[in-house]
């Protein structure tokens, strides 16, 4: 049976007085809208009378017959149909007529691609599971998040969005919209402005109000360019909700958001695709590493014959990584788990085990004092006690 000792303090050494920093992380939003209730009992007057008012308009058009998102019936009084109904208001800023065509044109490209009818399949999963497009954990608010690599997956974004958006409630005071980040690694410049162009209208004009946030990670240099071109395109409400963090912030980025625990391995997280096999993730400690600063975390108390298992990791790594036994004992000798080792910009989560000898202690300890860059880490454990005496 195992057994989660509570994190102790951090023992931090500063190598060297030197002047520390964080790199900036390039934020496209400001204003960020709140998100909708979707309670009509919540309405303005005129935002619930043009809710009446597209219900009718919609009844009377010729997708009357058809109208159905998401196995949703938008007309009929089902509550959920509500919340759709409002996420295309509150994008057109309750403007009937304008949202009447929206909402007829997201019905006409549904019906072109099919994707009420699209199976698991369909989407081609099976095999991209944890690697470039899949569903990992939520948010800190609850909103499922969606994960996809554009350079390898662009081809399939709407698919991606699709299967996100399924996880919703689309229920009054439910979880209703959902965290998308997607990865420009490695996109040249020519592709991504095509491709930017394409993945923000499909964003915008069929998936209203379904994504909190957009987070673009590993973001190349000339974004910003290509931004500036598309973006007199994009309604403020819509632009509120990008976050763009340029490459190698990843970790720092998502940190804001997700708990690390939530995160794949490969952004600067704990999470590998095989956890979900073993229960609901361990809750990591989260912790920061200063310029020119050593940071060890002591694991005390662990009996002997107990095996202590460990993940741990630092965004953007480039410093030095160790860890020891140091047994309680007076005469004992502290036993190197794992030797000094610099840790490369790219590497994943450290995962590692010890089955001790005797009672004692981990000690683990990252290195910063080569590198003037605050950097966002975290970590968790669990000892499993002996089933024998010792």
């Amino acid at each position: 049976m195992d057994s989660s000792l509570s994190p102790t303090p951090f023992d931090h050494q500063n190598t060297e007085p030197k002047k520390t920093f964080t790199t900036s992380l390039t934020h496209l939003r400001s204003n960020h809208f709140k998100e909708d209730t979707y309670f009509v009992s919540e309405l303005k007057p005129s935002e619930a009378k043009s809710l009446q008012d597209l219900k009718h308009k919609l009844s009377s058009s010729s997708f009357a017959a058809s109208s159905s998102m998401w196995g949703v019936p938008l007309l009929g009084g089902d509550d959920r149909a509500d919340v759709i109904l409002l996420k295309f208001l509150r994008a057109r800023d309750f403007k009937v007529g304008d949202s009447l065509r929206m909402l007829e044109k997201c019905l006409e490209w549904r019906e072109e691609f099919k994707t009420e009818k699209l199976t698991e399949e369909d989407l081609g999963f099976k095999d991209l599971e944890g690697r470039v497009a899949y569903m990992r954990g939520y948010d800190k608010e609850g909103h499922p998040v969606c994960y996809n690599a554009y350079g390898v997956f662009k081809e399939r974004e709407c698919l991606v969005l699709e299967r996100g958006v399924k996880l919703l409630h689309f229920k009054p005071g439910g979880v209703n919209s959902i965290i998308q980040v997607t990865d420009l690694k490695d996109m040249p410049k020519r592709e991504l402005r095509v491709a930017s162009n394409q993945i923000l209208s499909l964003f915008q004009d069929n998936y209203p109000e379904m994504v909190a946030t957009k987070i673009f990670i590993n973001v190349p240099w000339y974004f910003s360019v290509i931004y500036s071109m598309f973006s007199p395109f994009l309604t403020h409400r819509t632009k509120s909700k990008f976050v763009i963090s340029k490459e190698g912030n990843a970790a720092e980025t998502l940190y804001k958001f997700i708990r690390p625990e939530d995160i794949p391995v490969q952004y600067g997280g704990l999470s590998r695709p095989t956890d979900s096999q073993n229960g609901p993730p361990k809750p990591a400690s989260e912790f920061s590493i200063k310029g020119g600063e050593k940071v060890n975390i002591q694991i005390e108390g662990i009996e002997g014959g107990a095996t202590i298992s460990w993940d741990i990791v630092v965004g953007g790594w480039d410093l030095e990584y160790t860890a020891e036994f140091v047994p309680n004992a007076e005469e004992g000798y502290a036993i190197v788990v794992e030797k000094p080792r610099r840790m490369k910009a790219s590497d994943e989560a450290v995962c590692n085990s010890f089955t001790t000898g005797e009672a004692g202690k981990l000690s683990i300890s990252v290195d910063n004092s080569l590198s003037r860059k605050k950097k966002v880490a975290a970590y968790h454990y669990t000892v499993r006690k002996s089933t024998t005496a010792v």
